[in-house]
């Protein structure tokens, strides 16, 4: 199987669960109002029959792979996520509402392009698409205090590596992951020339764009239909309530110093080039729209790019050069060229490759290599979606294996991690258990829970 971290398995998981569990219950309740029921109470926090109920309906629906969890698994989780939104209270922790606000459009976004239309969500759950926002930010606000709970209580975990070794000594070796074919790569990346010329063009467009809002166009319907930023454009370009750090600095830079209604002039970053309109401004936060164009280059100068990567391979094929020369040499890419062109994989952060963690074009260009060869020249795109053209090297091919000690140290560490994060989180229910008030039904008083004390 492949291998996945924890925490992502859990944040997908969640990402279904609370717009469900946020939306659908409501209508759940009220269809079966003779059998809904508060089954348990922590603190002022409840939970209702109907919650247990519809999230093991959204586990059937969804056909999860742990559809044998039952009631009383449920109810646990139920509960261990209450004593942490109770304790985020008490401990006055807050959350950006920022960051509330895009993960409401993030996750209807999803929703309707999963059932087809807004409309067609707005019949599923018999409410308008306001109402269902609202549903949904309060349960993604109670989301992210447990999140941010739970990483204060394991927030100082360390591992050793002789905490990594016993801890690798007492798996089973038919628990251990799965791990798929892996790559080590290098590569010598190159941007097209001429790029100054390229973004002068985008500069003027965007000018020309300016102008026009200045004119009395609306922004957010020449975002729709000129700007890169798909995401947003659909939006108009809005990007919703964002802080200062969760914008680039040249952005929010220019963003802060924007009045209500007033566009900037173009702004550069590592995605392209920009212009901005600030829609509101509240406390430390900005709701702004945007319009991102790329620079575009002709086939001129998208040929001479390849031509000089050319150049480049036949001096490392005919040995006038070292693959780690020439990237130190040529390499356009800052992040890589002073580590002999070694790729990083963000997912990760190691240097290691699944197939699937690979853009298409890196991995259709490597994909019949052997160890020690290197691709042709191919047109690839950057971490921020700029183009780029490459030659990539096959450092290193791991076959699909077991995990190990010795190959994948890094993944045992973080298994390791999980482990006494887990242990911590544990101990600390255990804690609160004791100190907390706890009411739960005797419907579910013979369910063997995990931790000790849920019945008091």
């Amino acid at each position: 199987m492949k291998f996945t971290n924890s925490t992502t398995m859990r944040a997908f998981s969640l990402l279904t669960f609370f717009l469900f569990y946020s939306l659908g219950i409501s209508s759940y309740a009220q269809e079966n109002m003779s059998i809904d029921k508060v089954i348990a109470v922590v603190g002022n926090e409840r939970i209702l029959l109907s919650d247990i109920e519809q999230e093991l309906l959204r586990i059937k629906m969804q056909g999860s792979a742990n559809t044998n969890i039952n009631r009383c698994e449920l109810l646990e989780q139920f509960l261990i996520q209450k004593l942490l939104i109770t304790q985020a209270k008490i401990d006055s922790i807050e959350v950006n509402e920022g960051s509330i606000e895009a993960e409401v459009d993030r996750r209807l976004k999803y929703f309707i392009n999963q059932i087809g239309s807004e409309k067609a969500l707005e019949n599923y759950f018999n409410k308008p698409i306001f109402e269902i926002k609202d549903d949904l930010r309060e349960i993604i606000r109670e989301q992210q205090l447990t999140q941010q709970m739970q990483r204060n209580i394991i927030d100082k975990v360390n591992i050793t590596p002789s905490d990594v070794k016993a801890f690798y000594k007492k798996i089973p070796t038919d628990s251990l992951p799965e791990l798929p074919m892996q790559y080590e790569l290098q590569q010598i990346v190159i941007y097209p020339p001429d790029t100054e010329k390229a973004k002068l063009e985008a500069k003027e467009k965007l000018l020309e764009i300016r102008n026009r809002v200045l004119n009395g166009e609306r922004f957010a319907t020449l975002a729709a239909l000129y700007s890169e930023d798909r995401a947003s454009a659909i939006k108009g370009g809005e990007l919703g309530f964002r802080s200062r750090e969760e914008l680039v600095k040249a952005f929010a830079d220019a963003a802060f110093n924007l009045k209500e209604g007033q566009i900037s002039q173009v702004v550069e970053t590592e995605y392209g080039l920009h212009i901005i309109q600030l829609i509101e401004k509240r406390n430390d936060q900005v709701n702004v729209r945007h319009i991102l164009l790329k620079p575009q280059f002709t086939s001129d100068l998208l040929s001479k790019a390849v031509q000089k990567l050319d150049s480049i391979a036949n001096l490392i094929r005919t040995d006038s050069i070292s693959f780690d020369n020439a990237v130190l040499r040529f390499s356009e890419d800052k992040k890589s060229n002073l580590n002999k062109g070694l790729m990083l994989n963000p997912f990760t952060n190691t240097s290691l490759f699944e197939k699937e963690q690979l853009q298409p074009s890196d991995f259709y260009a490597i994909k019949d290599l052997k160890e020690g060869e290197f691709s042709s020249p191919f047109e690839s795109r950057d971490e921020h979606a700029n183009v780029v053209f490459k030659i990539i090297r096959v450092k290193r091919i791991i076959p699909a294996h077991k995990a190990n000690l010795k190959d994948d140290y890094d993944i045992i560490q973080q298994l390791a991690k999980s482990n006494k994060e887990n242990e911590i989180l544990g101990d600390w229910v255990s804690k609160k258990i004791k100190s907390f008030y706890i009411r739960i039904d005797e419907e579910f008083h013979s369910c063997n829970f995990h931790s000790q004390g849920w019945i008091k």
